[in-house]
C-alpha cells in the first residue's frame, strides 16, 4: 500500500515527527525545520539539517548541473558539465563553513542564494518559470562558468515524498521532470544556447538524515520517439519506504505511480548495463551507460562517493490504464551514493 496525501499543513508536528508519511504530487505540506528536534539543543539540530536545490539539464549533446546546497556544519555550491561527444568532464566544487553566505528557501516555490565575493548562485521562482543565474569566475581553475537559464514548470505533476528515517529524522523530497529550458551558459570562454530539446529536472531536498546514509537515484527527462515527454524517477536505499516509494514515471506532465522497483547492477564495473524491474510488473528497463562521473570528496567529518552514470533506457513501461509504451533512448542518469555527512 502507497499512502497518497492530500491534506495541506505542517510537515513536522511539535515533537518533530512527520505528521503524514507518503508522497503527493505537489507539495501539500509545509516544511518548517523550527519544529526539528532529533537532539535537545536546537544548534545541533540546525547543523544536522541537509538541504539542497539541484538543477540538471539534459540536451542530447550534453548534461549541465548547478547545485545549491547546505549540510548543516558547511554550505556547499556545485557546478559540473559533461559533453557526451566528446566526454569532457569539468566539476567544481566550494565550500563554505557553516554556510556563510547560503539562503535556501523553506518551499520549492522559494528562491534560494548565494553569494560570496564575486560568484554568485541565484535561483528564483516567477510564476510557472524557474530562473537559474551562476556566475563564477574561478569556476574548473579559471575556465569560468557563468550560466542564465529560464526553465518553464509546465508539467502538472512531480513526486513529492515524505519519508521517516527513525522516529525523527525525515527526508521531505520533490522532484519535478520534463522542465522545458532555455537559455545558454559560457564555460571556458565557449557560449552553449540550449536548443529546442532542453529538459531540466529539479532535485529539492530537505531533511535530517543519519550520518552514515546509502542511496539509489535512477532519473530521466527526455523524449518518446513520437516527441513525448517522458520523465523517470526511480530510487532506493533511504529511510522507511514501507509507506511510500519514490517510483514512478511522467506522460504529458502526469505521474503514473509505481510500488517497488529493483535497481540490479555491477558495482564493481558500474559501466556494465543497469536492469529495473517492478514488483507490479509495469516497468522494465535496461540502462546502458556510456559516460561514469565519480566524484568524491574527504573532508574528515564528510565524506562522500558518488558513482553517476549517463545512458540510455530502453524497455517499457506500463501506464495507470494499463496500456503498455515502449521506451527507446531516452537519456538519464542512474547512480550510487555513500556519504557520511
Amino acid at each position: 500500500m502507497q499512502q497518497c496525501i492530500s491534506h495541506r499543513g505542517d510537515l513536522l508536528d511539535a515533537h518533530g515527527e512527520l505528521i503524514e508519511k507518503g508522497y503527493s504530487n505537489i507539495p501539500v505540506k509545509t516544511y518548517n525545520p523550527e519544529n526539528i528536534s532529533v537532539y535537545p539543543l536546537s544548534w545541533l539540530n540546525k547543523i544536522r539539517t541537509k538541504e539542497w536545490d539541484y538543477y540538471g539539464i539534459t540536451t542530447k549533446d550534453y548534461f549541465v548541473s548547478a547545485t545549491i546546497s547546505h549540510i548543516g556544519y558547511a554550505g556547499l555550491i556545485f557546478v559540473y558539465f559533461i559533453d557526451f561527444n566528446t566526454k569532457q568532464y569539468i566539476e567544481d566544487t566550494l565550500i563554505t563553513p557553516l554556510g556563510k553566505g547560503f539562503s535556501l528557501g523553506r518551499s520549492s516555490e522559494d528562491d534560494s542564494y548565494f553569494k560570496k565575493d564575486d560568484i554568485t548562485f541565484a535561483f528564483r521562482k516567477k510564476g510557472i518559470e524557474r530562473e537559474v543565474y551562476v556566475n563564477w569566475p574561478q569556476f574548473g581553475k579559471g575556465k569560468g562558468f557563468h550560466a542564465h537559464w529560464i526553465i518553464k514548470q509546465t508539467p502538472r505533476d512531480s513526486i513529492v515524498m515524505m519519508t521517516p528515517i527513525g522516529k525523527k529524522r525525515f527526508y521531505y523530497n520533490q522532484k519535478i521532470n520534463c522542465m522545458p529550458s532555455r537559455g545558454a551558459f559560457i564555460l571556458d570562454g565557449r557560449e552553449y544556447s540550449f536548443s529546442l530539446n532542453a529538459l531540466a529536472t529539479l532535485d529539492w531536498g530537505r531533511g535530517v538524515w543519519e550520518y552514515k546514509s546509502f542511496w539509489n537515484w535512477a532519473s530521466a527527462s527526455w523524449f518518446l520517439p513520437d516527441g513525448t515527454p517522458f520523465g523517470l524517477n526511480l530510487g532506493e536505499g533511504f529511510g522507511d519506504l514501507s509507506y511510500a516509494t519514490e517510483n514512478c514515471f511522467f506522460i504529458h506532465g502526469r505521474i503514473h505511480k509505481l510500488d517497488k522497483v529493483k535497481f540490479n547492477y555491477d558495482n564493481t564495473n558500474f559501466m556494465k548495463p543497469w536492469y529495473f524491474g517492478s514488483n507490479d510488473g509495469r516497468l522494465g528497463l535496461t540502462f546502458t551507460p556510456f559516460f561514469e562521473r565519480v566524484a568524491k570528496s574527504n573532508l574528515l567529518v564528510i565524506t562522500s562517493e558518488v558513482h553517476q552514470l549517463f545512458g540510455m533506457y530502453n524497455g517499457f513501461v506500463v501506464d495507470s490504464n494499463g496500456k503498455r509504451i515502449e521506451v527507446k533512448n531516452i537519456i538519464g542518469w542512474a547512480e550510487e551514493h555513500h556519504a557520511r555527512w
